[in-house]
Order: structure tokens, then sequence, then C-alpha cells
């Protein structure tokens, strides 16, 4: 049995759950989610909790059971709390701002890059430096941020580049000096 797949999932206060055939709809205090489930899989709200089961113990089924427990249960936190990912720049003169919705980069080309955020994406710039996305689907939020990194990420040498809050860059060493020419 997956240890994760059979955890219930518990209801919030002021969330609604939706059940159209394999079509989980989940509402709450900050918006809609809606999630199509594998038709093997099925879903069932009892009281305050959402119980995902799975048909038989085939590999495909087990791998799928732990899978949708973890896309609903991202729903309801989603809906409830929110997500958030946040980004740092490091680098000589390499800066973030808002543009109205939209981000501007600064970050060592000959053009600032401006990035578009998707829908239900929300961009915070509290210092030049730092980057906040905030959204409730949490695979919107990752992909806006791998985005978001992907237009400069951190090189090894000097760890220039846009990197994830707590990101660990390794480094290397550069060019060995003359010492060992004659």
């Amino acid at each position: 049995m997956s240890r994760i797949g059979r955890k219930p999932i518990a209801i919030p206060q002021g969330v609604q759950v939706a059940l159209e055939g394999n079509v989980v709809t989940v509402k709450g205090s900050k918006g809609e989610l809606s999630q199509v489930v594998h038709p093997d899989m099925k879903v069932v709200i009892e009281e305050n909790t959402i119980i995902v089961e799975r048909p038989s113990d085939e590999k495909k089924h087990r791998s799928l059971h732990g899978l949708t427990r973890t896309l609903v249960a991202n729903m309801v936190e989603g809906v409830t709390k929110g997500f958030t990912k946040s980004l740092e720049i490091t680098g000589v003169g390499y800066r973030a701002a808002k543009q109205g919705k939209n981000l501007l980069l600064t970050i060592g080309y000959s053009h600032p890059v401006e990035i578009e955020p998707l829908t239900g994406i929300e961009f915070e710039v509290p210092a030049p430096t730092k980057i906040t996305v905030k959204g409730i689907d949490k695979q919107a939020v990752g992909q806006m941020a791998a985005e978001i990194r992907a237009v400069r990420e951190p090189e090894p040498y000097k760890g220039k580049g846009i990197r994830y809050e707590k990101e660990v860059i390794r480094r290397k060493a550069g060019k060995a000096g003359k010492a060992g020419k004659k």
C-alpha cells in the first residue's frame, strides 16, 4: 500500500470539493482549481476528508495512487494558502523590477528581458536582487520560477546569475596561474 496514497486529505473550513466523473474541482478563498485524474483512480469524499483509492496492486496503479493523492492535496493547499518560490539575483549590475504585471530583468544582456506571468501567477520584487513568484497552482509557480532562472542560470566560476533561494551552486576553481610554465 502506498504510504502517501493512503493518507486522507483533510478539507479545511471554507473549501468546496466537487467530483464530476474523473475531474476534481476545488474552490477556496484564493481561487478555484480543477484537475483531471486518471480514470482508474477512485476519488471519494467522506465527511471532511478526501480519500484516493486504487483498483489493484499493479505497478501502474501503485505509482498513480500517490501521484493522484499529491495532486489533489496540492490543490487543497493552493486554494487555502497558496504557493511561493523565491529567487535571488547575484552579479554586479544585475537587478529585477516590476513593470505592471510583468517582470523586467537587467542581467548582463544588451537589452532588458521582460517576462510575462502565466495566468494566476503574480510577481513581487521586495528588493532589486530578490524575486518572489506567487500563485495557487503549485505546478505553474514552479514552472514560472524555472523559466525566470533559465534566463541567466548561475555560472560555476563566479556564481553570477539567477538562482533559487537557498540553492547551493558548486563552484569551480579558475585558471591556474603561470607558476607551472617555464
